[in-house]
């Protein structure tokens, strides 16, 4: 890519009212306002430095800046806020202000440019959206049942039995709600619903599996299966320097899709044959229980890869 040629990069932290940017090399720094007015600077300014415009996620706030970027013909990616955090470690910076954040998502852009993800289509922006207000609400029931059963401790369940009820029951409208919506989005887009239909022939990998990964993971067909494990977060780092060998974890990637996957996991290593003689392999090794569903949860991701490369389903063959 020739805006990385020449190291010509805005860094941008996005908050709710304010753009903070940093230039590369020059170092030029400003704040502008986060609406269409310094949306339409932003692109200027990238346009004038033939830059390339990084920011990390936000959780959403960065995302009409992005799409007007795009509409621009600004080149702009998102990063992950966990590795961005992690460079700044490594170069032991502690201060943490909205112009440092800037300088360090650029100078982090410049070191890993791979790490950037680019902007979905619109259909996957709109489904991605529908997923994570899904997500909230799941967990939002979950906090729930625990007060419930902690109130059935405490003798007090009885007081708040009409609320509780109320509540649990208004959740699981609102979900159900959201999963028809999503499921509509995915069905009315032929490329979508062909994915889901071969991410949903393995067994283990469900609807709100499948949606996560193609909300979540559009590169996925378009890369290998290593570089899918590692965007999950489920490749194993090593921690080896000198004669030290120490055991290998995984890390990083994004958390919302492994949590997905590991849940996949489990039931794949009962109900995948395929992966539950993987799963028994290992546990007459003597692997832990953990272990086996990391192993099983990249196994799987590697295979969702493949067949949507390959645009197949899934049939059971021998590991």
């Amino acid at each position: 890519m020739d805006n990385l040629s020449h190291g010509r990069i805005i860094g941008i932290d996005v908050s709710r009212d304010w753009l903070d940017l940093h230039c590369l090399p020059d170092g030029l720094r400003c704040r502008i306002p986060n609406g269409p007015e310094g949306h339409t600077a932003v692109a200027d300014l990238a346009r004038d430095r033939d830059a390339i415009v990084c920011f990390e996620s936000t959780g959403g706030l960065e995302w009409r800046l992005w799409a007007r970027l795009e509409a621009e013909g600004v080149v702009a990616r998102q990063v992950p806020p966990a590795q961005v955090k992690a460079f700044a470690k490594s170069g032991g910076i502690r201060a943490k202000t909205d112009r440092i954040d800037a300088e360090l998502i650029a100078r982090f852009f410049a070191f890993r440019p791979d790490a950037g993800r680019r902007l979905p289509a619109e259909n996957l922006c709109s489904l991605r959206a529908l997923t994570s207000k899904r997500a909230q609400l799941v967990e939002m029931r979950k906090r729930l049942l625990v007060q419930i059963r902690a109130h059935h401790k405490l003798g007090t369940a009885a007081m708040f039995d009409d609320i509780d009820t109320e509540l649990k029951a208004r959740l699981d409208s609102l979900i159900k709600a959201l999963e028809d919506r999503i499921e509509a989005a995915i069905s009315s887009d032929d490329v979508l619903a062909e994915t889901a239909g071969i991410l949903r022939s393995i067994p283990g990998i469900g609807p709100v599996a499948s949606t996560m990964l193609i909300a979540e993971m559009p590169e996925l067909g378009a890369i290998t299966g290593e570089e899918a494990a590692a965007l999950v977060g489920l490749a194993p780092v090593a921690r080896e320097s000198g004669t030290l060998r120490g055991k290998r974890a995984i890390a990083g990637g994004r958390r919302a899709l492994r949590h997905v996957m590991f849940q996949a996991a489990l039931v794949a290593a009962h109900h995948n044959p395929t992966m539950k003689t993987f799963a028994d392999r290992l546990r007459n090794a003597g692997k832990p229980h953990k272990v086996i569903i990391i192993a099983v949860a990249r196994k799987l991701i590697t295979l969702a890869n493949a067949l949507t490369k390959t645009r197949q389903k899934w049939v059971p063959s021998p590991i």
